[in-house]
């Protein structure tokens, strides 16, 4: 069965996410076009205006390179697709988490492909092709390296890391990881990260496996050749630090509009890859009226500015691009229409909408992802066996527990009506007092304030002997509560596919049915 509710609804969401979904007008200045089928037709006018014959022939012939080793025939044929200038890509990018981490990896790449399906049968005289955009420059491990399965974490602890987490070898991975799965883990996990050099290439297996299938393009942009698109941007970044003055602008006007700003901008909103493997910021420092000298963090090199540009148009290849600039090196490589990201992504991408405009590059369709609960046969069970139904599971536990014991018959235990007769018979007392002895009033006082307590105590003592009775059922309840909302929060932040897909292989493709990106709703699924 699939069932939606609200984003607003689950009370899992920022209020930017709900306000945007709700198009609140103070949100319009940081968006282009709001994510509707009638909307693409003119973003694909202006996507077509701007990007060149030259960065679609660029963009296919490094596809196929990276796909030199084989790919799978629906892959092939999107490549293939994308020499034609009426191809359009939907984009959604992610961390190289480790076996696909938490669930919303999978919710983002299904999210792509279902709307690329719908456009194309909106839109039937242009294609359109699912791109994964893998984050392979980023250089923070420790959020990649683990996943959760059955309640326990499995890590892989690499050494060399600080830089391009897609240039990581796999050592150590079989033996810490591999070897600690279930037997039962589909083949397809185990060989790409055993048959790959590092993990940019296993986690392309990895999806190539999973969505292979359904023509979805895994892209990793840590490519020389790809990285010749960026000289413009780089030029501009490094003379003339573009970009944190447009999105500075735009934090002040977010803040005065009630909303944070998600990430940080710096003076220069660039790294430099340095030759022993690490990514480092490079920061700007004025020594002169004349002369910008540039440092590489945590290395003795220092550039002048004329410097640095020259390595830029040289050596595009040694740069890049911070959370700030990444978007726009995304979109200057791809063809792309829309953006799909989570709530967090789509707060920062509304703190881009200028700094796209300073490199003349048109702003996407930002598209949250589809989002979903996937409540188990046996959880399902459990739910009606205590009274309750799939709505619930996003209700605070002790609002559950109430319910509960209502249908279980339990008392519900308040001496509210006594603490308030105990209350006016000491203000009758401290009348007494106040006519006879004044200074006892602060006796009564006292006395009243430790009987209330008393009787606030045993309350709570006769609510836990009511609660006693139903004991097995309330353990059942938090337990089952714990395993749909893993610590009070969403699944799909906790949980890794593979425990669904051990016991139901249909699960991606049962995900593609029930999404629909553009209605911006909630999915629960449970199954019959």
């Amino acid at each position: 069965m699939v069932q939606t509710l609200s984003y607003a609804d689950t009370g899992a969401f920022s209020g930017l996410l709900t306000d945007y979904i709700a198009q609140k007008p103070g949100l319009a200045p940081f968006y282009h076009r709001f994510p509707t089928l009638e909307n693409v037709a003119a973003q694909i006018e202006e996507k077509k205006a701007t990007y060149s014959p030259e960065a679609r022939q660029r963009l296919v012939a490094a596809l196929r390179a990276q796909y030199a080793d084989g790919a799978p025939a629906a892959v092939q044929a999107s490549i293939e697709l994308l020499s034609q200038d009426n191809t359009f890509t939907v984009t959604t990018g992610h961390q190289l988490s480790l076996f696909t981490g938490p669930l919303y990896f999978i919710y983002k790449i299904v999210s792509a492909i279902k709307l690329s399906q719908q456009l194309k049968a909106a839109y039937p005289q242009h294609d359109f092709v699912p791109v994964y955009w893998m984050a392979t420059e980023d250089h923070d491990f420790a959020e990649i390296n683990h996943f959760s399965l059955f309640g326990k974490t499995h890590a892989w602890e690499a050494s060399g890391t600080g830089g391009p987490v897609g240039r990581l070898p796999l050592d150590g991975l079989d033996e810490q990881v591999l070897a600690q799965l279930p037997p039962e883990v589909p083949a397809a996990f185990r060989e790409a990260y055993a048959t790959a050099k590092n993990l940019a290439e296993a986690t392309r297996k990895l999806v190539d496996a999973l969505f292979g299938q359904y023509g979805l393009v895994t892209l990793d942009a840590d490519r020389p050749e790809l990285k010749q698109a960026l000289v413009p941007l780089l030029e501009q970044e490094i003379g003339g630090q573009v970009s944190n003055a447009a999105v500075q602008a735009t934090n002040a006007r977010l803040t005065a509009a009630g909303y944070k700003p998600q990430v940080f901008s710096r003076p220069i909103n660039l790294f430099y890859l340095t030759d022993t493997g690490q990514r480092e910021r490079l920061e700007p420092d004025a020594t002169g009226a004349d002369c910008v000298e540039v440092t590489i963090r945590n290395t003795a090199r220092c550039h002048s500015q004329d410097e640095l540009l020259a390595l830029a148009r040289q050596h595009p290849e040694q740069f890049s691009p911070n959370v700030v600039l990444r978007p726009v090196y995304q979109e200057l490589l791809l063809p792309n229409l829309a953006y799909i990201g989570g709530g967090a992504e789509v707060a920062y991408w509304f703190q881009l909408k200028d700094v796209f405009a300073a490199f003349g590059v048109p702003f996407p369709l930002v598209l949250p992802r589809n989002s979903a609960q996937y409540i188990s046969r046996a959880n399902g069970g459990k739910l009606k066996k205590l009274g309750l139904g799939w709505r619930d599971v996003f209700r605070p536990l002790p609002e559950l527990k109430k319910q509960v014991g209502a249908t279980l018959g339990q008392e519900e235990v308040s001496l509210q009506t006594q603490q308030q007769a105990l209350a006016a018979a000491f203000a009758q007392v401290q009348d007494v007092a106040q006519r006879l002895d004044p200074t006892l009033v602060k006796t009564v006082a006292a006395e009243a304030q430790k009987a209330a307590a008393s009787l606030a105590g045993l309350e709570k003592r006769l609510s836990k002997a009511a609660e006693t009775k139903h004991e097995t059922a309330y353990a059942q309840l938090a337990a089952l509560k714990d395993k749909l909302m893993p610590g009070g929060g969403l699944q799909e932040r906790t949980d890794n596919v593979l425990s669904i897909l051990l016991n139901n292989p249909g699960f991606i493709a049962q995900l593609l049915d029930a999404f629909e990106p553009l209605a911006l709703e909630f999915t629960v699924l449970e199954e019959e």
